[in-house]
């Protein structure tokens, strides 16, 4: 009697499925998802302008919001804390509802900082930001 020998019908398929492998991979991918999760729900959602530019002859009121160097907010080139900053903006927004806030830092300035000055300008009904870049010069 030998071991290990199959009947003499070969040409049959095996019909049995090794699951482990699948439900291994799975429960990793279960894993990455439930640690990532509370990453997604962190973000902060802004309203950007739509791609078609808006017409020539129509003037949009624009506020600039600069964050310098040393971490001083100006807003059109005057010096002004986080709390005023939200009482201006609000005063600027009941009288032109379409108030589109330009903001730019400089490089050296933290995430969150930025993050945290966005927050205060949607705290204040803004709906239309935008973020001012220079764009890159060739080096030789």
């Amino acid at each position: 009697m030998a071991i290990g020998i199959q009947s003499s019908d070969s040409d049959q398929p095996l019909s049995d499925i090794n699951v482990t492998p699948l439900v291994d991979v799975m429960l990793v991918l279960l894993v990455i998802f439930i640690l990532l999760a509370p990453m997604f729900t962190q973000a902060l959602s802004v309203d950007l302008p739509k791609v078609s530019a808006a017409a020539a002859d129509e003037e949009q009121k624009a506020v600039d919001l600069v964050l310098d160097r040393d971490g001083q907010l100006l807003m059109d080139g005057d010096l002004i804390t986080n709390v005023d900053l939200r009482h201006q903006l609000q005063t600027l927004l009941a009288a032109e509802p379409a108030l589109v806030v330009r903001l730019s830092a400089d490089t050296v300035i933290p995430y969150g900082e930025v993050a945290a000055l966005m927050g205060v300008v949607r705290q204040s009904g803004v709906q239309r930001l935008a973020f001012a870049v220079s764009t890159p010069t060739e080096v030789d």
